[in-house]
């Protein structure tokens, strides 16, 4: 295939291959089977041979890759090549941070960056396909997935859904490098009920517009080539049998012209929610609202065709969801060049370019919470360290969750990192108490590692914490990496609560009580609710899930070779029942600080614990001289924004300039404070930079529940400018009839 095949030629090429296909080759298309032996459904070499698979999950090995192509291609009666998909979320080999952690970044080339390097290598192993980016808007820590999304913000979630999108598709879908995206889960995933996975989603027309849409409009603008449909019921309708969203908004509002695949068996689930009445009307269903690609649920393989039969479903019903399917395996070029150089990949994977960019991406990823009395950057002349915590030396940890099929964790611990950067100190190492989930993940039965050992005996767990006070007492310099494991976020991993789980806080309470200075670093994919540590421990590390470079680039920034620049792109709670905690609420009758009703809780702060866009570094910075392009503007107008920025202390560092809007009145209230503009600078010691912004329709329209549709209306505004969501530099500006 050459690139850039003009839309003309590849419509041809999929009208052409249409006419050669039965109506059962067509209903194959729709069906992705399952590689695994874990898969259900009849064995996929049968489903390929006899032309019934459009696409193969969960297998990731190279050689079997081109051995089912071989199939697909030599045996099929049409000779249709497959689609092999994966869910690589933050790296294929060379693992990224979390998706949480780097729009913790505030930077979308760190995405863009990082899906590239994930690209290059997940296609060298043979995968045309990922199901990622994950954007669903998250404002409830106990969510599990939240560590797969961009947190709680529409503005900064849209830009770092495109930067993935660019990053994993780059200009053309014809280039080796590349694979498709897959917006997921379509929508509104993020706001189920208590945070708790899969549970239902009941969301205002004007909520899902406002906040949860945002992202994946900006995946259909950047050229997401697929969309994932939700497990959840949205409203009372399954997000897979939801003609509003997959048919009216994402198709006909959208343009959006590639294909949706459910999530794992989500059609056929649709019995189990009580929407469809049995199989047949789940496949039904799906096809009516616009689904694609069955996810292995055999519910379009063993109803479409019947339905067709009976006139429940046309011929013209069946191709219409098969041509965009089709389509995109002409533009990746998968009919001249179906098979992978199963030599390739290990030439891939080990650039020393892709670790580089992988430690790169975790320096810009952290945010320093506290750093009491300078005791950040650690000098390098320490002689005695004790890393202390269950996390401090767990590659699967360090690496997070969301790894691909058969991945074997290699990570750079925080611990390795240290010994790394000091060889010359001593450094000991203590885990204390392990920590483990109260109820176990059903994904452990598909990985091994640490959470497949047996559990401590009390005797044990009361030993290793004696261990680790002890350790510190013999030290100099005491750093504490405690968290989450990698199983403690991600699907299927809601949690209750947000404190730091296990005897984690008890342990670092007693190592603070030996008067030894301590660093906190944190390693989990969620807000955690740390309020003993923020006030009593000196210096805080988010590190989030870091990836394959984390060890290193935490050592990076204890020992002050990088300044962090990260910011939270989440607000922490001070406790998991105060979750959703977000910044962009609606003001009440009764404020805030006014003294009628407050605070809202009789039993404990609602205030976040650390803001939305919290972030700081090892110097200081001073925003001034905010000015506007004009103070009154009509409707449709844009206008600038600008601020300076000053670096007011002693060392290079970054800052994120955080633009907020308020709208006065209007048709329905607004937000107190909504972001719309970010630009993350580097400045040198007394060096200014003045950072200007746009602000014109796209950024002051909302969806109105009262008008019913989007708008933008006059009024005042006012405008923050500053380093997180409580900036205080402010000005105002009118729009005009």
């Amino acid at each position: 295939m050459q690139k850039n095949l003009s839309e003309s030629d590849v419509a041809e090429r999929v009208e052409s291959l249409l006419a050669r296909m039965s109506l059962a080759e067509k209903i194959g298309q729709l069906n992705q089977v399952g590689g695994a032996d874990f898969a259900p459904g009849p064995k996929a070499e049968d489903q390929i041979r006899a032309g019934g698979a459009g696409s193969v999950l969960w297998l990731n090995d190279t050689k079997r890759f081109n051995e089912l192509q071989k199939i697909a291609v030599e045996e099929s009666p049409s000779g249709i090549p497959l689609l092999f998909a994966l869910d690589v979320i933050h790296g294929y080999r060379t693992i990224f941070p979390a998706p949480l952690a780097m729009a913790a970044s505030w930077d979308p080339t760190v995405p863009e960056q990082a899906q590239t390097v994930a690209a290059r290598e997940a296609r060298a192993a043979g995968i045309h396909w990922t199901f990622a980016p994950m954007i669903d808007i998250a404002r409830d820590a106990r969510w599990g997935r939240i560590v797969e999304g961009a947190g709680e913000d529409p503005f900064l979630g849209a830009a770092m859904a495109a930067a993935q999108v660019r990053g994993f598709q780059g200009d053309d879908l014809a280039d080796p490098e590349r694979v498709l995206a897959c917006a997921k889960h379509f929508a509104g995933y993020g706001a189920s009920d208590g945070g708790r996975d899969y549970d239902p989603v009941y969301l205002s027309e004007t909520q899902l517009r406002n906040i949860y849409l945002p992202p994946f409009a900006a995946a259909v603008k950047a050229g997401a080539a697929t969309f994932m449909s939700a497990y959840m019921d949205l409203n009372d309708v399954p997000a897979s049998g939801n003609r509003f969203l997959l048919r009216r908004i994402l198709r006909e509002e959208w343009g959006f012209d590639g294909f949706v695949v459910s999530d794992a068996f989500a059609v056929g689930n649709m019995v189990i929610q009580g929407h469809a009445r049995d199989g047949r009307d789940a496949a039904l269903r799906g096809i009516k609202a616009g689904v694609n690609m069955d996810m292995s649920s055999y519910t379009y393989a063993n109803h479409v065709a019947e339905l067709v039969a009976e006139g429940a479903l046309t011929i013209a019903e069946i191709e219409e969801l098969v041509r965009p399917i089709l389509a995109l395996k002409v533009k990746l070029g998968l009919f001249e060049r179906p098979y992978v150089d199963e030599t390739l990949l290990a030439q891939v994977v080990a650039r020393p370019d892709h670790r580089d960019a992988a430690r790169w991406a975790a320096q810009r990823s952290m945010v320093l919470l506290k750093n009491e009395g300078g005791l950040l950057p650690l000098k390098k002349d320490i002689k005695k360290i004790a890393v202390i915590g269950p996390l401090a030396d767990s590659m699967s940890a360090t690496e997070g969750s969301w790894m691909v099929f058969g991945h074997q964790p290699a990570a750079v611990t925080v611990l390795a990192g240290i010994r790394a950067k000091l060889p010359g100190a001593e450094v000991t190492y203590a885990p204390g108490p392990e920590i483990r989930r109260d109820i176990p993940s059903w994904f452990e039965s598909f990985m091994a590692g640490e959470t497949r050992k047996p559990p401590q005996t009390p005797e044990e767990a009361a030993a290793a914490f004696q261990l680790a006070v002890e350790s510190a007492r013999a030290a100099d310099q005491v750093i504490m990496v405690l968290g989450e494991t990698d199983l403690m976020s991600g699907e299927a991993a809601s949690r209750a609560s947000l404190d730091l789980p296990g005897r984690q806080e008890e342990l670092l309470q007693a190592v603070a009580a030996l008067g030894k200075p301590v660093v906190l670093v944190l390693l989990n994919g969620r807000p955690l609710s740390i309020n003993w540590a923020a006030e009593h421990i000196p210096a805080i590390l988010e590190a989030w899930q870091p990836g394959s470079e984390g060890g290193h680039a935490v050592a990076d920034i204890l020992f002050g070779d990088v300044n962090p620049g990260g910011k939270l792109p989440v607000t922490f709670p001070r406790k998991g029942s105060h979750a959703p905690l977000y910044y962009a609420r609606n003001l009440t009758h009764s404020p805030e600080g006014s003294p009628m009703y407050n605070p809202r809780y009789w039993d404990g702060l609602p205030t976040p614990l650390y803001p939305f866009g919290f972030g700081l570094s090892y110097t200081t910075f001073a925003f001034s001289n905010l000015q506007l392009s004009a103070a009154q503007v009509k409707v449709g107008e844009t206008l600038t924004v600008s601020v300076d920025v000053t670096n007011t202390g002693a060392v290079a560092g970054d800052e994120v300039a955080q633009l907020y809007i308020h709208q006065r009145w209007g048709s329905d209230t607004r937000p107190m404070r909504e972001l719309k503009g970010f630009a993350r600078i580097t400045l040198q010691p007394g060096a200014t930079q003045t950072v200007t912004f746009p602000l014109g329709p796209d950024e002051l329209r909302y969806w109105s529940t009262n008008a019913g549709g989007w708008i933008q209306e006059p009024a005042t505004f006012d405008i923050w400018v500053g380093g997180d969501s409580q900036a205080t530099l402010h000005t105002e500006f009118e729009v005009v009839a």
